[in-house]
């Protein structure tokens, strides 16, 4: 297994338990997230994505629609990231 292209299974699989959300859109967003660009970011993005799912849905929910934004530059870079990174 190539580390710089593929997760661990088990890190893979508490990741994607982590993305599992009350709201179908954001489960969607977060593991399509996970599928293409995790691997790619650094120590620190990965640890700010691990605070971001510790966020509750409404929160990410209005984060990721631009409702609002956050007071942490790391936070706003990530979810910007990952707005970005949706094909819709």
């Amino acid at each position: 297994m190539n580390t710089e292209t593929s997760m661990p299974s088990q890190l893979n699989s508490k990741l994607r338990w982590r993305c599992r959300r009350g709201m179908l859109e954001l489960d969607i967003l977060l593991n399509n997230f996970v599928d293409k660009q995790y691997v790619q970011l650094s120590a620190g993005q990965k640890n700010t994505f691990d605070q971001l799912l510790d966020y509750p849905d409404q929160l990410l929910f209005d984060l990721f629609l631009g409702h609002m934004e956050s007071s942490d530059n790391s936070i706003s870079e990530l979810v910007q990231t990952i707005r970005q990174s949706t094909t819709v």
